[in-house]
């Protein structure tokens, strides 16, 4: 295995000198290069092997399957960074149906696969807190001279975003009247806590490259849990997560930090700590976040050693650049004998994104939105090949089919919640993903 150090260089300007790679991964942390939650940066080049599933195909046996191919003959990998090759894809929404006895109404109507993965020998990894970087490759040969060359090549500047038009799948009343319809459900008792989510819409404009569309974003929403995923057919997903789902360390501890809670930042220093503190005393934002809390401890109990699962932050307020969010923490440690499909599997998809109870909550989601999710409240994830792992929940994103580009945002309804105020939150995370264009009532 080769760990070359390399000059430092800034990983938007190597993304764009790659952009044109058909299944590039730009695992992007974006925000302050000292945010400890965004450290390190990850360029996964040219993968060795690809695999595409849906949920009617057994997706984490085949995934499972892939890493064990690989790992007969790979050894566990030291070095510099806590990916150094690996597994990293895509598990869309949908496929929850692979794991449940569940059934979704809507059709596909974009086009990005419910499960996409490449494996990666070849990685660009950037240290962002010290201003490192290295190149890992499996060894010398054509391919890692391939890559050396194109690092010498003169910086690629891709065309500034063309003008969008975004059109609202959903009318705010129709809105309203969908918090409405999860709240009915949550006074007869079906649930706790939903989570009600809502499109945006704007045509492909002829010509546009989706790393165009990434760069706008993590320009307009840094956040540290950014993910750039090319599907090999001009298809892509742009995030700027700004939560981690699930990380394994090789030793078997296992973290997932969920967000329930929002409220807008302000360019008045004054007005944005009014703000944060009055998302930390909200009563009704720390009950989102409780339910939410007990909902993945019992995941991670269901693969955890007993007695393992623990709270260690509850209700901390994190500051993200539009944003304020309420994060807590739980952790365990996973049981001898499982590996990350295993933890998948217990955990998929994340609580935040659903509600709880989980399976319910998914039912009763599937009825009173109006369009299928499919990479959106997914999750992006990467595998290494020491066994060790690290994911996000696929929110703040952009899904780029071939005629269309869709943008989604929502939030937690609970008993309490107010329709309109469930709109307005809406509206504040969508507004970053919406880049500028125009929107239509």
């Amino acid at each position: 295995m080769l760990i070359e150090s390399l000059p430092w260089y800034a990983p938007e300007a190597l993304f764009a000198q790659f952009a044109d790679d058909p299944w590039l991964v730009w695992l992007d942390s974006g925000g302050p290069a000292d945010d400890p939650r965004g450290r390190f940066s990850y360029l996964c080049l040219d993968p060795s092997e690809i695999l595409r599933a849906g949920a009617d195909q057994d997706p984490f046996g085949q995934l499972q399957a892939l890493l064990a191919r690989h790992a007969r003959s790979t050894p566990a990998r030291e070095g510099p960074l806590p990916f150094m090759g690996g597994a990293v894809g895509l598990l869309g929404y949908e496929l929850a149906a692979a794991l449940e006895n569940l059934h979704f109404r809507h059709t596909d109507d974009v086009g990005l696969p419910d499960l996409a993965f490449g494996l990666y020998e070849y990685v660009i990894g950037f240290d962002r807190q010290t201003g490192q970087a290295w190149l890992i490759a499996p060894g010398e040969g054509p391919r890692t001279q391939a890559i050396r060359a194109r690092l010498a090549q003169a910086a690629v500047a891709l065309p500034p975003l063309p003008s969008l038009s975004w059109r609202a799948e959903m009318t705010q009343p129709a809105y309203e009247a969908g918090v409405q319809k999860l709240r009915d459900y949550i006074a007869a008792g079906d649930v706790f806590e939903a989570n009600f989510t809502a499109r945006h819409i704007a045509p492909r404009p002829a010509g546009l490259h989706p790393a165009q569309l990434h760069l706008a974003l993590r320009a307009a929403s840094p956040n540290p849990f950014g993910a750039y995923l090319a599907f090999g057919n001009g298809t892509a997903l742009c995030s700027a997560s700004p939560e981690n789902f699930i990380r394994l360390e090789r030793s078997g501890q296992m973290e997932t930090r969920p967000i329930k809670g929002t409220r807008p930042r302000d360019a008045n220093p004054m007005r944005d700590a009014e703000l944060a503190a009055e998302l930390a005393n909200s009563e009704k934002d720390r009950a989102e976040n409780l339910m939410i809390v007990d909902l993945m401890r019992n995941d991670l109990g269901r693969v955890a050693r007993i007695g393992s699962v623990k709270v260690p932050e509850l209700f901390r307020v994190e500051h993200f650049h539009s944003v304020h969010h309420l994060v807590s923490s739980v952790t365990a440690q996973l049981r001898p004998g499982l590996g990350p499909i295993d933890l998948l599997r217990a955990t998929f998809p994340g609580g935040s994104i659903t509600g709880a109870p989980k399976l319910r909550a998914i039912e009763i989601i599937d009825e009173a939105e109006v369009a299928r999710r499919g990479a959106y409240c997914g999750a992006v994830v990467w595998i290494g090949f020491d066994g060790a792992m690290d994911s996000s929940i696929v929110i703040r994103s952009l899904a780029v089919g071939h005629d269309k580009i869709v943008a989604q945002a929502g939030g937690a309804v609970l008993a309490e919640s107010d329709p309109a105020q469930e709109y307005e939150e809406m509206r504040v995370k969508l507004a970053p993903l919406l880049l500028g264009g125009d929107l239509s009532p």
